[in-house]
């Protein structure tokens, strides 16, 4: 086992905030890359974690790891109690920042009460939870604690593919605790399903004549956009950049005879509202470039008289193309075949609960654009979009009209099996035990709540029969995003009130 070179000195951001051992810990973590798929370097420091405190540990196919401890302070002979949240993260970052998530730590920074990241996602969703699991194992032994197996699962950004992968013969306990939600004081205790669809299409090129002399190109990117989770802030009617960007070549499309788009792309990942997005454009005259370059700013006026309240810094920018970039440009009928779908798959709330007052039932996110390859005579382009819903048969008839239209439009379509909800059991001994552990921190009965985005334990449930579940968290904002933070004023209660569920589920022998 290779280790990687952790940073143990503790971040200036992270100096002096409580509990210590959460931060600390949550600071090493920070200094490891981590994406989804290449977890590798995160698996190996917790072994060594668990093996210099003698703590067992075991590891399924699929990566998924579990350490365990032995109950103690008069816990010891209490049901087994699992602890769990995923060690992968979201890596976004802003345009003009330099970063490469498979090899640089994250750069901490502490800002009016909350913990962020320079221009990066966090990972506090869910480093902040993983890190919390860490401080209670490293607890001392007199602890009050049932026994604890806990389970640090992979790959769950990029559609829990490692719960859904999990040997259920790695655990032995029956009631769980999952740290990966984002509103302090309250409980969840139901979640969304989900499913992705990728529509591939092949987009012929042709040459552009005299591309090199008469033709002119220029580029245009939108940003600035808040972008977020596609579970929590879809019901927020932000912004979709690749959606924008998508009308607004229309526009230039529109704005003069022979304009011809060489390439769309926008978006990154498939949980993330995209925050930016962009085209370019040629024409075969200066006139007919100014005509198309005009009705795409006009295009970003429009979009910021349409969501500026919200979304304070859309932006517009302009580039040129080069003479090979501009070379050859798609078929007007590929740029139509692209342009429908981008502009008509689904992306936002499709249905609120009728049962549950303010919950959205049924969302689908328009994630991304990625060019997968360029020849000289096509441009293969592959939309992803991610699908929820609290109803199963909701939820797969969005994806099916996702797969007709994308058929209609001669993509090829693949959709992996969509991961399940978790279905709310209110009166479960658990919930009644967190509720009365969050109130006896907080002094006010939690809400009880179900949530859009989609949690772990619907998928685990199904492994583990009879399992009872529950989640909460602290406060985390801008999840997906480089604007996500962690309020420090909740994640202290936060682990306190971890502290005192374990106490009462101890006292269960």
């Amino acid at each position: 086992m290779t280790v990687f070179a952790v940073n143990k000195e503790l971040p200036e951001a992270l100096q002096g905030l409580q509990p210590a051992p959460l931060w600390r810990f949550f600071g090493e973590l920070s200094s490891i890359p981590r994406p989804s798929y290449k977890e590798q370097k995160v698996l190996d420091w917790l072994k060594v974690f668990a093996e210099e405190r003698g703590l067992a540990w075991s590891q399924d196919a699929a990566g998924n790891l579990v350490v365990r401890r032995p109950g103690g302070g008069g816990g010891e002979a209490a049901p087994t109690v699992i602890i769990q949240g995923h060690i992968d993260m979201v890596t976004e970052k802003n345009a003009d920042v330099q970063h490469d998530f498979e090899a640089d730590g994250i750069r901490l920074v502490r800002r009016d009460g909350w913990v962020t990241a320079d221009g990066t996602t966090l990972g506090a969703d869910n480093g902040i939870g993983v890190c919390a699991a860490l401080a209670v194992l490293d607890s001392p032994p007199s602890t009050p604690l049932p026994p604890l197996e806990a389970l640090f699962t992979v790959d769950e950004e990029v559609g829990m593919t490692g719960a859904l992968r999990l040997d259920p013969g790695l655990l032995t306990g029956r009631v769980m605790l999952n740290l990966d939600t984002e509103d302090w004081g309250d409980i969840f205790i139901g979640c969304a399903g989900g499913g992705d669809s990728a529509l591939t299409l092949d987009l012929p090129l042709e040459p552009l004549a005299g591309a090199a002399g008469g033709w002119g190109a220029r580029g245009f990117r939108l940003g600035g956009m808040l972008g977020g989770h596609s579970g929590l802030e879809i019901g927020e009617d932000r912004a979709n950049a690749l959606r924008l960007a998508a009308r607004a070549a229309a526009a230039g499309l529109a704005a003069a005879p022979g304009v011809r788009l060489l390439a769309l792309s926008g978006g990154d990942k498939r949980n993330a509202i995209p925050r930016e997005a962009g085209f370019q454009l040629a024409a075969p005259d200066a006139g007919a470039l100014e005509a198309a370059t005009a009705a795409v700013r006009a295009a970003a006026d429009a979009f910021r008289l349409e969501y500026g309240a919200l979304e304070t810094g859309l932006a517009l920018t302009e580039e040129e193309v080069g003479v090979e970039a501009r070379r050859a440009g798609l078929t007007p009928a590929a740029a139509d075949r692209l342009l429908l779908l981008l502009l008509t798959l689904p992306h936002g709330v499709i249905k609120h609960s009728h049962t549950v007052p303010g919950l959205v039932e049924t969302s689908s996110n328009l994630a991304s654009a990625t060019i997968k390859r360029r020849t000289p005579e096509s441009l293969t382009v592959e939309l992803v979009t991610c699908t929820r819903s609290s109803l199963d048969r909701a939820l797969e008839d969005v994806r099916q009209g996702i797969a007709r239209l994308g058929r209609a439009a001669g993509a090829a379509v693949h959709q992996d099996a969509a991961y399940p909800g978790w279905v709310p059991e209110p009166d479960a001994p658990v919930v009644h035990a967190a509720a009365a552990a969050i109130q006896g921190v907080t002094g006010k009965a939690p809400a009880v709540k179900a949530i859009h985005a989609g949690l772990e334990c619907g998928i685990i449930g199904q492994k583990l029969p009879g399992v009872q579940s529950v989640s909460y968290g602290p406060t985390i904002r801008g999840a997906h995003s480089p604007d996500e933070r962690v309020e420090v004023a909740t994640v202290a209660p936060f682990y306190e009130a971890t502290l005192a569920l374990l106490r009462r589920l101890a006292q269960a022998a």
